[in-house]
């Protein structure tokens, strides 16, 4: 077996379980949105830890899935937040319908991550409920800040990094923990999981930061200075502000096309791109050093190594 054959088995699982139920306008949206795609990083971080940690296959499916659902929902308001048009290229689900209806079936499809842990009846049943309700509440609080920072004239290195970590990291930490737990794994063994998968998931996050600056579009898919255009305070925005630099002044005196010209100059001009890259290698060392430790321990972390790798091939 290799990633994409667990990605086929989640696949199969997902298609066998869907939402289904009435209103029908309530249920649509729900199986709409968990159609969409996407590189299923979360069920296949809990499969590929519990067969890391000598589970198997049949007690990770529920547990990743419940972490697929509560991703899609995150998704779904997500989406009303930012008042985005566009999901992985289709209408998002409050543009495909209404903002009412995107409201409520992203309540169900909480509610229905907690139905499927709830049912769940493998090992650690307890200290994974425990992990993912508390998993639930750092990520709305993590959107909060996000959404706080953009009121904010000073936000500090730490604060963007603990945001990005509540916002993104914790629920790969818990994808993680959920699935070494389903094995039967210790406490203390099942964090050193959550700590690998949140790295990989700060570096994740970093490195977007720094393609969404960088990248080259023709790669990316996306127009190069995104966050810059938007005038979102990111690691970079924030690193230049706290270094005394005039960035505020010039997100504020220049528009568009000119103000991601000379952000991006100004960046580069004092290596802030190569200082981003540093501190995402940083987290995804930190992660690969984990999964060292683990192996040395007995367990089989290859898929989790091939899944690290996947995540960090992203196109410059």
């Amino acid at each position: 077996m290799n990633l994409k054959t667990l990605f086929n088995l989640y696949e199969n699982y997902r298609m066998e379980s869907p939402f289904i139920g009435t209103p029908v306008e309530l249920y649509e949206p729900m199986r709409y949105i968990m159609e969409l795609g996407g590189k299923r990083a979360r069920p296949l971080l809990s499969i590929a830890s519990a067969l890391s940690a000598g589970g198997n296959i049949e007690n990770a499916l529920p547990i990743g899935h419940t972490m697929e659902v509560f991703h899609n929902f995150t998704l779904v308001h997500d989406d009303i937040l930012d008042n985005a048009r566009l999901r992985r290229g289709q209408p998002t689900v409050h543009e495909k319908w209404n903002t009412p209806t995107a409201i409520l079936s992203g309540d169900n499809m909480l509610v229905k991550a907690f139905e499927y842990l709830l049912a769940y009846q493998g090992k650690q049943k307890d200290e994974i409920l425990n992990m993912f309700t508390r998993t639930a509440r750092e990520v709305c609080e993590g959107q909060q800040m996000d959404m706080e920072f953009s009121q904010l004239e000073d936000v500090t290195e730490e604060s963007y990094l603990e945001m990005i970590r509540l916002k993104t990291a914790v629920l790969l930490g818990c994808c993680a923990y959920g699935g070494a737990s389903s094995a039967g794994a210790s406490h203390e063994k099942a964090k050193k999981y959550y700590t690998f998968a949140e790295s990989l998931g700060l570096a994740f996050q970093l490195d977007d930061d720094w393609l969404d600056t960088f990248g080259d579009a023709s790669k990316t898919g996306k127009k190069a200075g995104g966050d810059i255009e938007e005038g979102k305070k990111t690691w970079l925005y924030i690193k230049a502000k706290n270094k005394g630099l005039q960035i505020a002044q010039l997100y504020a005196t220049n528009q568009s096309e000119d103000r991601i010209y000379h952000a991006t100059k100004l960046f580069k001009n004092h290596g802030l791109d190569e200082e981003l890259k540093r501190l995402s290698a940083f987290y995804a060392d930190k992660a690969a050093d984990i999964l060292q430790n683990l192996a040395q321990m007995g367990d089989k972390t290859h898929y989790l190594v091939e899944l690290a790798e996947m995540l960090g091939k992203r196109e410059s």
